[in-house]
């Protein structure tokens, strides 16, 4: 039997967060990394497990447009963003793990379709990740509506600055991780 175990460094697994509301244009979107996670990968059987630390999100940059902004993010406002991500939005100390089960791999041209049940803030939904070869690595991307799983996005100065309901999440695995 073929067991593989990924996660940092050689994994990857990275959140987009977009703003809107009436003050969007003063904020910024923003790039995160789950720094603590493990995929164990039963090649034979065709099945993953992944275990995500939700505590484990931190900023990785500010964006606008697509583009990372000028002088990034204070430490302080990192901290603060963190803080209020762990507490407030995925609520770590009554959901402190992220998991996804795969029921389903399907050979797509390029890579896999995986389907399985991705549990999330204590709701289980069906997610289907397109997982497409790109150079040494496979990538795959999937957008996420926060409400579908309970969760409140983050919300000021009286909703007129906010994050959208949808976030995308990004794995990246190596292709051939025995090399």
């Amino acid at each position: 039997m073929s067991m593989l175990r990924l996660g940092p460094p050689v994994a990857e697994c990275h959140v987009f967060t977009y703003r809107e509301g009436l003050l969007a244009s003063f904020g910024h979107d923003l790039e995160l990394a789950v720094t603590r996670f493990d995929i164990r990968i039963d090649e034979e059987a065709r099945r993953a497990d992944a275990s995500f630390d939700a505590a484990s999100l931190r900023v990785v940059r500010a964006l606008r447009d697509g583009v990372e902004l000028p002088g990034g993010i204070s430490e302080a406002d990192r901290r603060t963003i963190e803080d209020s991500a762990r507490r407030d939005v995925l609520e770590v100390t009554s959901y402190p793990e992220i998991r996804y089960r795969t029921t389903r791999v399907l050979d797509v041209e390029d890579g896999f379709d995986v389907t399985g049940k991705l549990v999330l803030h204590g709701k289980e939904r069906d997610v289907t990740v397109p997982l497409r070869r790109v150079g040494d690595r496979y990538v795959g991307a999937v957008v996420l509506a926060q409400p579908d799983f309970g969760i409140r996005p983050y919300s000021a100065f009286f909703g007129a600055m906010k994050v959208k309901p949808e976030v995308l999440v990004r794995v990246s695995l190596p292709a051939d991780p025995a090399r």
